[in-house]
């Protein structure tokens, strides 16, 4: 059986989420921007990761706030849930079908986050 190549209107979303996301962080100078695309990952629970690094708490700050501000504007869509604003080394935000993660540089070394999907379509963002 053939598979379809009409896209449903989740993925349309889920793939305009991506692009907000990435416009939010590019506004704020972001780095080694990463796509990690899920859905053909055997149990992922969204479809994509977005992750990118700052080089300060206040600049991960600033990230999280334009992406949250891209997305609303754009999409009039609010996060489902907002974790590491307080401690600003790890700011993940839910978009359901998109998961958001922005990290200090040396936190997101540490973490090793794209290692844990080593079977995702993987997707740099070049630099503006």
């Amino acid at each position: 059986m053939r598979k379809s190549s009409i896209k449903s209107p989740k993925q349309d979303i889920s793939e305009e989420i991506v692009s907000w996301v990435i416009k939010g962080m590019q506004e704020k100078k972001a780095q080694e921007i990463m796509v990690l695309d899920l859905r053909g990952v055997h149990n992922a629970f969204t479809d994509f990761f977005v992750i990118c690094s700052g080089t300060s708490d206040t600049q991960i700050d600033a990230i999280a706030d334009s992406v949250d501000k891209e997305i609303w504007e754009a999409g009039k869509l609010h996060a489902h849930a907002i974790e590491g604003k307080a401690n600003r080394e790890w700011i993940l935000m839910d978009y359901y079908d998109v998961i958001v993660h922005v990290f200090l540089k040396e936190k997101r070394a540490f973490f090793k986050l794209e290692e844990l999907w080593g079977d995702a379509k993987f997707t740099l963002v070049p630099d503006l």
